[in-house]
């Protein structure tokens, strides 16, 4: 759902990208005919992909802010990308002066990586790029300056946007122009893209452990004692005391790390001065208090089930 122009030459590089983004979910045999008549080109507005995708039973959501285009390095990196079952597939261009490399890659591992000198390179789905192939065909000009060659793409976007919905108006335009000769740029193309590829490696490590944690704090939570026996007073230190938890209850921090388990102490505060050796503490309507006479108790950890 993407169209990404990039000239890479001589004098630098650049490129221009459309920002739509495209969502969608339904009956699988149905998303494959919807994205067959948008990809032949037979739909050709907003209006008309939204009604076919209800006559579809397809839900869709358009948003026309995604990033396509980025600085990295000296370089300009343009980037397409497919979410998958379990993994996204990426194809990115790097280009900057005198060289261009072509990076594919299935989640964070790089699949295939070609190199080049120069040339204008498209990404698109085959109705959007043979357009784009025809207009850029007609309207380039070799001896215009970058500047003139990003606003003759962009034109080129925003109308091949008024004939298909998979394409949207709005386009970033990014440029780089460094001294470097071909030797250099395959070189530096080397260093800014090795080391964008480690860049990803590690987002995708952190965002696993975002979603491990998420999906620990989700589980956990379910198991916070709301209602019910927790333990035993067995010690007495004035307002302090220990509590020693029951066969079925275990003692979290924030982090949901336990610090104690069945069978051992919690500290626990109380305002209360008839405690005795044995009472009962519980939860009951989710406050922490004594069994006997429900006076309120304090501490600092979670009481969860196992």
């Amino acid at each position: 759902m993407s169209l990404i122009i990039a000239y890479i030459g001589k004098n630098g590089c650049v490129m221009a990208a459309d920002k739509r983004k495209i969502g969608y979910f339904g009956d699988k045999e149905n998303l494959e005919i919807l994205e067959k008549e948008l990809y032949n080109g037979e739909i050709s507005s907003d209006e008309e992909f939204l009604k076919r995708a209800e006559d579809l039973d397809i839900s869709v959501k358009i948003t026309d802010d995604a990033s396509k285009l980025k600085i990295v390095g000296k370089c300009v990196r343009g980037e397409v990308s497919t979410k998958g079952t379990f993994e996204t597939r990426r194809r990115r261009i790097y280009g900057t002066t005198k060289g261009y490399q072509l990076v594919e890659l299935l989640g964070s591992e790089v699949t295939s990586r070609k190199a080049g000198e120069s040339g204008i390179i498209i990404f698109g789905n085959v109705f959007a790029k043979k357009m784009a192939e025809n207009l850029v065909s007609k309207r380039f000009k070799p001896s215009s300056s970058l500047k003139s060659k990003g606003e003759i793409f962009e034109q080129i976007i925003k109308e091949i946007s008024s004939v298909t919905p998979t394409v949207g108006s709005n386009c970033d335009v990014l440029r780089q122009d460094p001294l470097f000769s071909t030797s250099q740029a395959q070189k530096h193309l080397n260093l800014t893209i090795d080391h964008d590829v480690k860049v990803l490696v590690k987002f995708r490590q952190n965002l696993t452990e975002q979603l491990v944690q998420q999906s620990l704090e989700i589980e956990m939570s379910s198991k916070i004692i709301d209602e019910g026996d927790v333990g035993r007073v067995v010690s007495v230190d004035g307002n302090i005391l220990y509590v020693q938890l029951n066969d079925k209850t275990q003692a979290m921090d924030e982090n949901w790390k336990q610090l104690a388990g069945p069978g051992q102490n919690v500290i626990m505060f109380t305002e209360n001065d008839n405690i005795k050796i044995g009472d009962k503490v519980i939860i009951k309507n989710e406050d922490l208090c004594l069994k006997k006479d429900k006076s309120s108790l304090k501490c600092d950890v979670i009481l969860c089930s196992l």
